[in-house]
């Protein structure tokens, strides 16, 4: 059955666990689809209310709006302990029910690292339901023991369940291969942003991040790198802050935008020299275009667990050369389309780091190719790549 051709709409039932800020613009734009009819299963929560960030150390809500513009529905969660930093946080005994009951043609399935939609997956499998599943994992932090070759064994059986696997890049991609998956039921599916919710009004942002410059007292001639994230060990703020800190530059600052366990060293640092640092608290989704700006640079020096980074994807479509860990899962894809405003450092080697700190501090950038590089990774790619991707693995 053709997809386009169709004349009647094809039913797809998105399964997640909460209304996610980057996925939200894909299922709208989707829901608007004529070939297309849509219904979200959130497993978790429907962002009704604050939920509290282990890594921020506090309760987040996000400030846009996240489930406007398409069908959902909120399946019970029956956890003990709800939450989507474990196993066992997302236990739903009516999902598979409730999903049939829609009468989907095909059912996306994002992560199986919950009970939930491991069993979900499973299920429709043995039914005979199409299933296209979508997550970010990779190989980069894996350490190739014993318990490596039961994971793998495992989730080499797991992953013949769908019909289909999403790779949202490079990484990603190789480790579906490593586990099995034949690129016959492989299809490249990019994580994206609401790009232009960054880039335009391009303007208006420039000039509101020049006054919120000027507000921290950051001279006119400085040079400002931005790290907007959690303050969390694997993100390693305080090596980041150690290695800026001698750094032989005066007009060189680090600005720190985030919260989390970390924020007390994060702060006796930044007293110890307060001309190279500034600090702000966690900053909602509405002013993060603005937040971006306010640096030269941005900074993702993470060491471990960061499957893609979207943050350097927004920091893109904002304008902004990225440096990023060779441990963080969009650093090939990301520098196959920003080319040399896209730095990749070993990880921890800070003085590899500092090198190609000073490459780009040297190199001219060109703003408005680095927000047009950004929609190579918009929410429209990935649109067209899922569409692609069912009507080649499901409505062939």
């Amino acid at each position: 059955m053709d997809l386009e051709a169709s004349s009647r709409a094809r039913r797809l039932a998105i399964v997640v666990s909460h209304p996610i800020q980057y996925y939200v613009p894909l299922y709208r734009r989707l829901a608007k689809r004529d070939n297309l009819q849509l219904r979200v299963f959130f497993t978790w929560h429907a962002a009704a209310a604050a939920q509290y960030d282990p890594g921020f150390a506090q309760e987040v809500a996000w400030d846009i709006p996240l489930t406007d513009g398409y069908e959902y529905e909120v399946v019970t969660n029956v956890s003990s302990r709800p939450g989507s930093d474990h196993f066992s946080g997302i236990r739903n005994p009516d999902l598979v029910r409730r999903v049939l009951n829609w009468k989907p043609d095909a059912v996306h399935i994002t992560g199986y690292a919950y009970a939930s939609h491991l069993r979900a997956m499973r299920a429709f499998h043995k039914l005979g339901i199409t299933v296209l599943f979508r997550g970010d994992s990779h190989l980069l932090d894996q350490r190739r023991g014993v318990g490596w070759q039961l994971k793998r064994l495992a989730l080499g059986r797991i992953y013949k369940w769908p019909t289909a696997c999403l790779y949202v890049g490079k990484h990603n991609y190789d480790y579906y291969r490593e586990l099995g998956v034949p690129d016959s039921r492989l299809f490249y599916c990019p994580h994206s942003i609401e790009v232009e919710r960054f880039s335009e009004p391009n303007e208006e942002f420039e000039k509101q991040a020049s006054a919120w410059r000027k507000e921290q007292r950051i001279p006119d001639e400085a040079r400002v790198v931005l790290f907007a994230g959690k303050f969390e060990p694997k993100k390693r703020p305080l090596e980041l802050m150690d290695t800026v800190a001698r750094i032989q530059d005066r007009h060189l600052v680090l600005v720190m935008v985030g919260n989390g366990e970390l924020e007390g060293e994060v702060r006796r640092i930044a007293n110890q020299s307060p001309d190279k640092f500034r600090i702000l608290p966690f900053q909602n989704q509405s002013i993060m275009p603005v937040v971006y700006r306010v640096g030269d640079i941005f900074v993702l020096p993470s060491a471990y667990n960061e499957t893609w980074g979207l943050g350097a994807n927004e920091a893109l479509a904002c304008g902004r050369p990225v440096i990023v860990s060779d441990k963080v899962g969009c650093a090939p894809d990301l520098g196959k389309v920003a080319g040399d405003n896209c730095k990749v450092f070993r990880v921890d080697d800070w003085e590899d780091f500092q090198a190609k700190l000073k490459s780009l501090l040297d190199h001219r950038i060109d703003r408005a190719r680095l927000r047009d590089c950004a929609r190579n990774f918009d929410i429209p790619a990935t649109e067209s790549a899922l569409v692609a991707a069912l009507q080649q693995a499901v409505f062939k």
